[in-house]
C-alpha cells in the first residue's frame, strides 16, 4: 500500500495571532531593562536611539518579508536558505538560528525565576524558573491557537501597565514640565555625539529581536503567505513606536542625568524603574516588576514554538534527523521538537540559575546566532530574486531593491557583530565548527542529496514520524 501522507501543521494562526506572538517575543516594555545602558552611551538621546534602531532593523524585516512570501516554509531562515543559496547555506542558517533560539527561552525563564523570587524572598530562583519552563512547554504542547489565545491576554496586560505609565508620565509633564528639554531625548543633553548613539543603537537593536520568530508559524498562517511579512513589518514598527515613546518620555520625566549613569554603572539596569518610581509612585514600579515577573514567561514561549518549528523545519529538509519532524496528530505540533526544546532550556536556564553570574552569561551567549543567521537571510533575498531570477518580471524598483536592501542589512549586522562580546563570539564560533561536523557526518552518507547543489523550495515530507 502507498505510504501515509504526512500530517501537517494546523493552520489556525491569523494576522492578529501572528503579530501577538512577535510582540510578546519581542516584549512591548523590552526597553526598561536598558534604558540606562542607552541614556548614558548616547548623552541621554534614547528616543533617537530607538529611532535609528527601528530603521536599521527594518532592512532584515524587509528580507523576512519577501522571502516568506515565496518560500513559506517553517524552517524560517534554513528554509530561506536552502531556497536561495543551496543545501549548505540553508543547514548553517538554521543551525546559529538554532543558538539563539535555544538560548532565549533560557534567558527568558531566569528572568523569571529572578523576578519572582525578588518578589517573594522565599521562593527559589531555580525552582520559579522550573515552574515557568513547565508552563510554557505545556502551553506549546497544547497547540498555536490556545498558546495565542493564552498569550493575547497576557500581551493586553503588558500593553495595559505601559498606557498607564504613558498615562502618568504625562500627568507630570503636564503638572511639573519636562526635567530636560522637550527635544533633548532626540539631539541629547549636551553636544550630539554620533559614535555615542551609534553604539547604543548596537544595544538597543537587541531589544528587537523577535519579530523575525513570525515568520517561522508560516505554515500555521491561514491567510496567504504576504500576511506572514507584512505581519513581521507591522510588528517591528509597532514595537518601534512603542519603545520611542517610553523612552522618550522617560527621558523627560526622570531627574537621573546620563552623566550620573555614565559615571554609576549599577544604576543603570534599575534606572526606568527608579524613574517610574521617584516620578509617578512606588506601587507603579511594583505593578510594572510584577508584569516582568510574568511577560518573559510569554516571551519564553514563543521562543520554544519558534525553535521548535526552525528544529522541525531543517528536519523536514533532511538538515537534521527525521524524528524531530514528528508531528502529534491530535494538536498538530512538532511534539519531539518542543520537548528537545523544553530539554535544553531547562538545562541551561537551572544551570545558569545556581551561578551569581549566570544572567550575564546567558544573555552574552544571544543574539550572536541570530545576527550570523541574519547575514545569510540576506543573501538568499540576493541568490533568490537577482541570481535565479526571481525579479526578471518585476519593477525596476523591486530589482534594485533586491540587492541594495541585503547589502544595506548585511553592512549594518556586521557593525552588530563588531560589537558582540568576546565570550558570544567563542561559543558562536565553537557552535559552528560543531555544526560543520554535524553537516559533513549527515552529508557524507548521502542525506537528501548534494549539499551544495541550488535548491529549490523544499519538498513536503516523504516520510515524517507520526505520533
Amino acid at each position: 500500500m502507498p505510504p501515509e501522507a504526512p500530517v501537517p501543521l494546523r493552520r489556525t494562526l491569523s494576522v492578529r495571532d501572528l503579530i501577538v506572538y512577535g510582540l510578546l517575543f519581542i516584549g512591548p516594555t523590552a526597553p526598561m531593562g536598558v534604558f540606562g545602558v542607552l541614556d548614558a552611551k548616547s548623552g541621554g538621546a534614547t528616543g533617537l536611539v530607538f529611532v535609528v534602531a527601528t530603521v536599521a532593523m527594518g532592512f532584515t524585516a524587509w528580507s523576512y518579508a519577501r522571502m516568506s512570501a515565496v518560500v513559506p516554509r517553517a524552517g524560517s531562515v534554513s528554509a530561506y536558505a536552502t531556497a536561495g543559496l543551496g543545501r549548505w547555506p540553508g543547514f548553517f542558517a538554521g543551525w546559529m538560528a538554532s543558538l539563539d533560539y535555544l538560548f532565549i527561552p533560557a534567558v527568558a525563564a531566569l528572568f523569571t525565576g529572578i523576578a519572582s523570587h525578588s518578589l517573594v524572598s522565599g521562593i527559589p530562583t531555580w525552582l520559579a524558573t522550573g515552574a515557568a519552563i513547565v508552563v510554557f512547554t505545556g502551553l506549546n504542547l497544547a497547540g498555536v491557537g490556545i498558546a495565542a489565545r493564552v498569550g493575547m491576554i497576557m500581551l493586553l496586560i503588558e500593553v495595559v501597565v505601559l498606557g498607564i505609565f504613558i498615562v502618568g508620565a504625562i500627568v507630570v509633564l503636564v503638572h511639573d514640565g519636562p526635567s530636560r528639554g522637550w527635544l533633548t531625548p532626540l539631539t541629547s543633553t549636551s553636544d550630539l555625539a554620533i559614535g555615542g548613539v551609534l553604539g547604543a543603537v548596537s544595544v538597543a537593536v537587541l531589544s528587537f529581536l523577535g519579530f523575525d520568530a513570525i515568520a517561522s508559524f508560516a505554515e500555521e498562517n491561514t491567510g496567504s503567505s504576504r500576511e506572514v511579512g507584512r505581519a513581521v513589518l507591522f510588528c517591528l514598527a509597532l514595537a518601534g513606536l512603542l519603545f520611542v515613546a517610553q523612552t522618550y518620555l522617560a527621558d523627560l520625566i526622570g531627574d537621573i542625568t546620563p552623566e550620573r549613569l555614565a559615571a554609576h554603572p549599577d544604576e543603570q539596569g534599575t534606572a526606568f524603574y527608579s524613574i517610574i518610581r521617584d516620578a509617578i509612585g512606588g506601587w507603579l514600579g511594583t505593578t510594572v516588576s510584577a508584569t516582568k515577573a510574568v511577560g518573559p514567561v510569554f516571551s519564553a514561549l514563543v521562543a520554544q514554538a519558534a525553535a521548535s518549528r526552525l528544529l522541525y523545519g531543517m528536519a523536514r529538509q533532511g538538515h537534521l534527523p527525521a524524528w524531530l519532524a514528528r508531528i502529534n496528530t491530535r494538536t498538530r505540533t512538532p511534539l519531539t521538537a518542543i520537548l528537545l526544546s523544553a530539554a535544553a532550556t531547562l538545562v541551561l536556564s537551572i544551570w545558569a540559575a545556581n551561578k551569581d553570574d549566570g544572567l550575564d552569561t546567558l544573555s552574552s551567549m544571544v543574539t550572536v546566532g541570530a545576527l550570523s543567521a541574519f547575514l545569510l537571510l540576506h543573501a538568499s533575498v540576493v541568490g533568490q530574486f537577482v541570481v535565479r531570477g526571481e525579479t526578471r518580471a518585476a519593477s525596476p524598483g523591486l530589482r534594485t531593491a533586491a540587492v541594495v536592501v541585503p547589502v544595506l542589512g548585511v553592512a549594518i549586522i556586521i557593525a552588530l557583530l563588531v560589537t558582540a562580546s568576546h565570550l558570544a563570539l567563542v561559543v558562536a564560533a565553537v557552535w559552528l565548527a560543531i555544526g560543520v561536523v554535524v553537516a559533513i557526518a549527515r552529508y557524507a552518507t548521502g542525506h537528501r542529496g548534494d549539499p551544495g547543489a541550488p535548491a529549490t523550495p523544499p519538498e513536503e515530507p516523504s516520510g515524517a514520524h507520526l505520533l
